[in-house]
C-alpha cells in the first residue's frame, strides 16, 4: 500500500465482508452507546496494557499459526524502515510483518476485528487462542494493514472516527474521549491499487506505518527476538530482521523430537501435551473450554541460556511471570485478563506438575554429567508460580535417575574426599597422579566407565557412590536425595575392607590433600601377621635400616612393606631406625616383662641387636637397665645389676650389693661397649632424666629410683622457696648405687674421673615458674655431702687449706683430690660460705660449744660477729658457749656467761665469763644466744662526785659528735669499784685521759678511734701528726 486510505475512498471489492462488519458495528453503538464506550476501552486496556510492548511477538505468533496452518515451514521477515521518505509529505517509520502459510480469510478479518473472539478455537497446536493478540499492533499504529493473495484489509483511526462522528447518538461520548474511537472494530477492505506488496516466497504482508512515539519501542523489540521466540512458536524455522538494512537471520533446526540447533546452538527438549480434564476447565471462560488442550515444553541450551534472554514463563510467548531456572518453560498457562501473569487455580496447579515431570524427563535426556547439578532448582523461587514449579521438581528428584550407572538419587552416596581417594573406592584403581576418567559427558542410553555389574563397579569399596566429578558437597546432590559420607565415617568403616597391601598403598597416595584430623583411624595392614589390619597408623613403626624379621619376640607393629607411604609417618607412624624401634613401647613393655617371659634369651637377642644398631651411650635409654640378662652364674639379672668382668666396681662394692658378672658368652657375642649401653655396669651407673618434677620427687609421687632422692628435693624445694608451680630440672644426671659402695677413697678415685664428674661439680639448674633459674647443688653432690665419704667422715667436716677463719674448728681436708671436687663434696672453704649455707650458722654454733676443738682469741671475736651478722641465722640456744675469762679463751655452760654490752663494766666482771663480739652486736648476739646482756646484770650505781667540765677541743678534733661536757672524777667509783669511765645512767663520767678518751669514743659510736682521742689528750701538739696518720687508714 503505497497511500493511506482517504475519506470516501471506494472499496473495489469486500472479499472480507468488512462493510458487513462496519455495519453491524455501527448499528451496535447506535443502539447503545455503552457498547462503544466499553469496545474503545477494551481495545485501549489490552493496547496500552496486556499487549503494551508485544507486537513483534503478536506478529510472530500469527505468522506461526498460519504456517501451522498450511502444514508448511514457518517463515517470517520481520522488515523496520525508519529513513525518510521522499514521496511522503513527512518522514514516517514502517513495520512490514511477511510470514509464509495460510492466507488471510474472513474467518480471521472477523476475529482480527472482534475482541476476544478467535478464529482459532479448533486448533489445538495455534499459539494464538484469544482473539485479542492483534490488539498490539494498536499502541504502535493508527493505519495497520494486511495483505494476503490479492485480497486486503486495512483499519484507520482517522476513517473510524469520521465513521463514528455520522452517528448522532455516539456524538457525544466521541467529544467526552476527545475524539478516541476504537481503531479495530471498523475495518475497511482495500483496493488492488492499495495492497502492500508480498515479497516473494511469502504469503502474507502485514504492514504497520508506525506513530513517532512507538519506533524505539518497535526497534527495542525487534532487537529481543531471539531464541525464545524460535522455541515458543516451534512452527517458525526462521526468522529474518531488517532494520534499516542491518540484516540478521534465526533459523530452528529440528534434529531430533528433544533436540533443537538454533543459529547452530544445541537445545535439548522435553515436551508433554495432553487433553485437559474437564474438571479444571470449570472456572475457565468458554473460548478456553472448546480448546480442552494442554502443552508443556522445556528447553535447555547446551552453552547455557543467552545473555539478555528473559528469566520468565512462556505462556506460549513471554510472560510477567518469573522464573529463575536454567532452562525456558513454554506451557499453556491460563492467563490473567492483562494477559501478563498466570492465572491462578487448579488448572494452573495442574500444568505446575506436568511442567515438573517434564522437566524430570529433560534432565534425564541429557548426558550423564555433574552438569546436570546446576540444572537442580534450589528451594528459593522468583516468584509465587517459580516457587511452585521447583517444589514440583524437587519433590520428584529423588527417585529420578539421573545420576552414573542410572540411579536415583536416594541410591547413592557421595564421599566428601580427595578424587583419587573417591576413584580407589568406585573401583577404577585410577592412579593417584593420572587424570579422572568422568571428564566426557555420557547420555544416560550410553555405558560409562563404571557400567560394569553393580553401581560403583566389580571391586567397588561402596556401593553406590558417585565419582568424584560429582562434588559430595553440592545442594543440588542433596535434593537428588544423595547420601553425603563424611571422609572420617568412610575411614572407620574401610577395616572390615579386605586388600591386598599394594592396594593399601594407592589408598594413602589418594589422601595426601586430605585433612588429617579425619584420617585417624586409617585402617594399616602389618608385616608378618597373615593380613592382620590395624585402626591408625598413630605408633605403627616404618622399617628403616631395621629388620622387622628379628625383632618378633618384641612384639612390635611394623607397617607392611608394600603399604608404606609418607602418609603414614605424617599420620604418627615412625621410621623406625634402631633408635626409634627402641622408643617404641612394645620394647619397653617387653623389657619390663622380660624375666616373666617364656623366651627371655630371644627378648635378649633382639634388643641387644637394636642397641649395638643404634650405638647409643651408657645411660641414654635408662630402661634397658631392666633387660633380663645371664650373669656367669647362669642366674639372669637385671642388665642393670650386672658387671663387665673388669669393672672396677667389683672391689668398690659392698660383699652383699646385688651384682652379678656378665656372662662370658653374652660379653663374646655382643661385645662390652653394647652391654654397657644396655646398661651392664663397666663403672657407677649414670641416671638422666629431662624435666625432672621436684615437687612429685619429694612427695614420691615420681622416682628416679636413687637413694634419698626425695629428700634431696625437698631441700631443694626449701633452699628456693615457695613455688606457684612445680620448679623442673630440665637436665638430671646423677650416679647410681652410691648406697651399696664400701671402698670409697676408691670409688672416688672413681668419681673424680668422666663421666661422673660432671654429676657431682655440676650443679643442677631448677626452672622456676616465672623463667629464672636457680643452681643448686646436684643429687650427687647432696648425698655424698651427708655421708662418710672422706676418710671415714662427712664432707662438710674438713675445710680448705687456704682460710684460716675456720681454723681449729675444722680439719684440713685430705689430700688426693682436688679444690673443685672437694668443694662440691662440701668441704668447708670459709666462714662466710658456711654461714650462707642452711644451718649453717647452727653448725658453727655447735663447734664454738666442742671443747675438743680449738680457737684462738684472734678468731673468737670475729666468729661472734660474723653469727651476729648473719641476719637469717636460725639457731638452737646452745648449752655451752666459747667465751673469753680473764683474757683466757674457755668453753663454758651457757647459763655462766654474759653478753658483753659495753668496756665500761669490765672492771666489775672480773672472773665472769664473757662473750665478746664487735660493737653494736651485743643485742643481736644475746638474742640469738639466750644470753643476758652483762650491763643488765650489775647494779651500775656511780658513788663518787664529778666536776661538770667542757670536753677538750683536740678531743673534738678528733670526734666531731663528741658531747660538749663532761663529768671529771679524781677517782671514779661505781658499785664499790674504781672505774676509768662510764657511761650508762646517760652522764659521760672519767677519771684521767685514758678513761675520756674511752668514754668519748663509746658514746659517739667511734671505738676504733679511742687510742687517736687518748693521745691528744695528754698532748695536744701531736694533733696534725695524729690526723694525718689516721687519714692513711684503709
Amino acid at each position: 500500500m503505497d497511500r493511506p486510505l482517504e475519506d470516501g475512498a471506494v472499496e473495489d471489492a469486500d472479499p472480507f465482508g468488512t462493510r458487513a462488519l462496519r455495519e453491524r458495528v455501527l448499528r451496535a453503538w447506535s443502539e447503545s452507546p455503552a457498547r462503544f464506550r466499553e469496545d474503545a476501552n477494551t481495545e485501549e486496556d489490552f493496547a496500552l496494557g496486556g499487549y503494551r510492548d508485544r507486537v513483534v511477538t503478536e506478529l510472530a505468533q500469527n505468522a506461526a499459526d498460519a504456517a501451522l496452518q498450511a502444514a508448511v515451514p514457518g517463515r517470517l521477515r520481520l522488515t523496520l524502515r525508519t529513513e525518510d521518505r521522499l514521496d511522503a509529505p513527512e518522514p514516517a517509520a514502517t513495520l512490514v510483518a511477511a510470514n509464509s502459510g495460510a492466507p488471510l480469510d474472513a474467518a480471521g478479518v472477523e476475529a482480527l476485528s472482534t475482541l476476544r473472539a478467535s478464529s482459532k478455537r479448533g486448533d489445538a497446536g495455534a499459539a494464538g487462542r484469544f482473539g485479542v493478540g492483534f490488539a498490539a499492533v494498536v499502541a504502535v499504529s493508527d493505519q495497520p494493514a494486511i495483505a494476503s493473495g490479492t485480497a486486503g484489509v486495512a483499519w484507520s483511526r482517522e476513517r473510524a472516527r469520521g465513521l463514528v462522528e455520522d452517528v448522532p447518538v455516539l456524538a457525544g461520548e466521541l467529544t467526552r474521549r476527545g475524539g478516541h474511537v476504537p481503531l479495530l472494530r471498523l475495518p475497511l477492505a482495500l483496493g488492488r491499487a492499495d495492497l502492500p506488496e508480498i515479497p516473494a516466497g511469502f504469503d502474507t504482508v502485514v504492514r504497520l506505518p508506525l506513530r513517532e512515539d512507538a519506533v524505539e519501542s518497535v526497534r527495542r523489540q525487534l532487537g529481543q527476538v531471539g531464541a525464545a521466540l524460535m522455541l515458543a512458536l516451534p512452527a517458525l524455522e526462521s526468522v529474518e530482521i531488517d532494520v534499516d538494512g542491518d540484516v540478521r537471520v534465526l533459523t530452528a533446526e529440528h534434529r531430533a523430537p528433544d533436540e533443537v540447533v538454533i543459529n547452530g546452538d544445541l537445545w535439548r527438549t522435553a515436551e508433554a501435551h495432553g487433553e485437559i480434564p474437564a474438571a479444571l476447565l470449570e472456572d475457565r471462560p468458554v473460548e478456553e473450554r472448546a480448546r480442552p488442550y494442554w502443552q508443556v515444553r522445556w528447553a535447555f541450551p547446551e552453552d547455557g541460556l543467552p545473555e539478555g534472554m528473559p528469566r520468565v514463563v512462556h505462556a506460549p510467548t513471554p510472560s510477567d511471570e518469573p522464573l529463575d531456572l536454567r532452562a525456558l518453560l513454554i506451557a499453556s498457562f491460563p492467563l490473567a485478563p492483562d494477559r501478563r501473569h498466570v492465572a491462578p487455580g487448579a488448572l494452573t496447579d495442574f500444568l505446575v506438575d506436568q511442567a515438573a515431570e517434564t522437566y524430570i524427563r529433560l534432565l534425564g535426556g541429557l548426558p550423564v554429567s555433574p552438569r546436570v547439578l546446576g540444572l537442580v532448582p534450589g528451594p528459593v523461587g522468583a516468584g509465587e508460580l517459580d516457587a511452585k514449579v521447583r517444589r514440583g521438581i524437587r519433590e520428584r528428584l529423588p527417585e529420578a535417575p539421573l545420576l552414573p550407572h542410572r540411579m536415583r538419587g536416594r541410591d547413592a552416596v557421595a564421599v566428601d574426599a580427595p578424587a583419587a581417594f573417591v576413584e580407589v573406592l568406585g573401583g577404577t584403581e585410577t592412579p593417584h597422579d593420572a587424570e579422572p576418567p568422568h571428564d566426557a559427558e555420557t547420555p544416560h542410553d550410553a555405558e560409562t566407565p563404571h557400567d560394569a555389574g553393580e553401581p560403583g563397579g566389580g571391586d567397588a569399596v561402596v556401593v553406590g557412590l558417585l565419582p568424584p566429578e560429582w562434588p559430595a558437597r553440592s545442594p543440588a546432590l542433596a535434593a537428588l536425595g544423595v547420601r553425603r559420607v563424611e571422609l572420617a565415617d568412610v575411614i572407620d568403616e574401610l577395616a572390615a575392607v579386605d586388600r591386598e597391601p599394594a592396594w593399601w598403598h594407592q589408598v594413602y597416595g589418594t589422601l595426601g590433600e586430605a585433612a588429617t584430623d579425619a584420617l585417624g583411624a586409617l585402617p594399616v595392614p602389618l608385616a608378618g601377621d597373615a593380613g592382620r589390619i590395624v585402626r591408625g597408623p598413630r605408633g605403627l613403626l616404618i622399617a628403616d635400616g631395621a629388620d622387622p624379621g628379628g625383632l618378633d619376640a618384641l612384639g612390635l607393629r611394623f607397617v607392611h612393606p608394600d603399604a608404606v607411604h609418607p602418609l603414614l609417618t605424617r599420620l604418627g607412624a615412625v621410621e623406625a631406625g634402631p633408635r626409634a624401634v627402641l622408643a617404641d613401647a612394645a620394647v619397653k613393655a617387653s623389657v619390663e616383662e622380660s624375666f616373666e617371659a617364656d623366651d627371655p634369651d630371644a627378648i635378649a637377642e633382639a634388643v641387644l641387636g637394636l642397641v649395638a644398631a643404634a650405638r647409643i651411650d651408657p645411660g641414654e635409654e635408662p630402661w634397658l637397665a631392666e633387660l633380663a640378662l645371664p650373669g656367669d652364674d647362669g642366674e639372669l639379672y637385671p642388665a642393670g645389676e650386672l658387671l663387665l668382668p673388669e669393672s672396677p666396681l667389683r672391689d668398690l662394692m659392698a660383699d652383699d650389693a646385688p651384682f652379678g658378672v656378665v656372662g662370658g658368652d653374652l660379653l663374646e657375642r655382643w661385645g662390652a661397649e653394647t652391654l654397657a649401653a644396655t646398661g651392664v655396669l663397666d663403672g657407677f651407673a649414670l641416671a638422666r632424666a629431662e624435666d625432672v618434677n621436684l615437687t612429685g620427687l619429694a612427695d614420691e609421687a615420681e622416682t628416679l629410683e636413687l637413694d634419698d632422692e626425695d629428700l634431696w628435693a625437698d631441700e631443694v624445694l626449701r633452699r628456693i622457696g615457695p613455688q606457684d608451680l612445680p620448679p623442673l630440672v630440665p637436665e638430671f644426671l646423677a650416679v647410681r648405687d652410691l648406697e651399696l659402695v664400701d671402698d670409697w677413697p676408691g670409688a672416688l678415685r672413681v668419681l673424680a674421673g668422666s663421666p661422673w664428674r660432671a654429676a657431682i661439680v655440676d650443679p643442677a639448674h631448677v626452672t622456676l615458674h616465672n623463667g629464672r633459674r636457680v643452681a643448686v647443688p646436684s643429687y650427687t653432690a647432696w648425698w655424698l655431702s651427708r655421708h662418710p665419704v672422706l676418710d671415714g667422715r662427712r664432707p662438710g667436716e674438713f675445710r680448705l687449706g687456704g682460710d684460716e677463719s675456720l681454723t681449729g674448728l675444722y680439719d684440713v681436708a685430705p689430700e688426693g683430690l682436688d679444690d673443685r671436687l672437694l668443694l662440691a663434696l662440701g668441704v668447708r672453704t670459709s666462714l662466710e660460705d658456711l654461714l650462707d649455707e642452711p644451718g649453717g650458722a647452727q653448725e658453727l654454733l655447735d663447734r664454738l660449744g666442742d671443747p675438743g676443738r680449738s680457737v684462738t682469741r684472734a678468731h673468737l671475736g670475729g666468729l661472734w660477729t660474723a653469727l651476729a651478722d648473719t641476719p637469717e641465722a636460725v639457731v638452737e640456744p646452745p648449752d655451752h658457749v666459747r667465751a673469753v675469762v680473764d683474757g683466757q679463751v674457755e668453753v663454758v655452760d651457757a647459763a655462766d656467761a654474759l653478753v658483753l654490752d659495753g668496756p665500761d663494766v669490765l672492771p666489775l666482771l672480773q672472773g665472769q665469763p664473757l662473750v665478746i663480739a664487735a660493737q653494736g652486736r651485743d643485742g643481736r648476739l644475746a638474742e640469738l644466744l639466750d644470753l643476758p646482756l652483762a650491763g643488765d646484770e650489775i647494779p651500775g650505781v656511780v658513788q663518787s662526785e664529778g666536776e661538770k667540765r667542757p670536753v677538750p677541743e683536740a678531743a673534738g678534733a678528733v670526734l666531731p659528735d663528741a658531747p660538749a661536757h663532761y663529768l671529771a672524777h679524781e677517782r671514779l667509783v661505781v658499785d664499790g669499784q674504781d672505774v676509768p669511765w662510764w657511761t650508762r645512767d646517760g652522764e659521760i663520767h672519767a677519771s684521767g685521759a685514758g678513761g675520756l678518751a674511752r668514754a668519748l669514743a663509746w658514746s659517739t659510736g667511734n671505738w676504733a678511734d679511742r687510742l687517736v682521742v687518748e693521745a691528744v689528750l695528754r698532748d695536744p701538739e701531736t694533733l696534725p701528726v695524729l690526723l694525718a696518720e689516721a687519714d692513711l687508714d684503709p
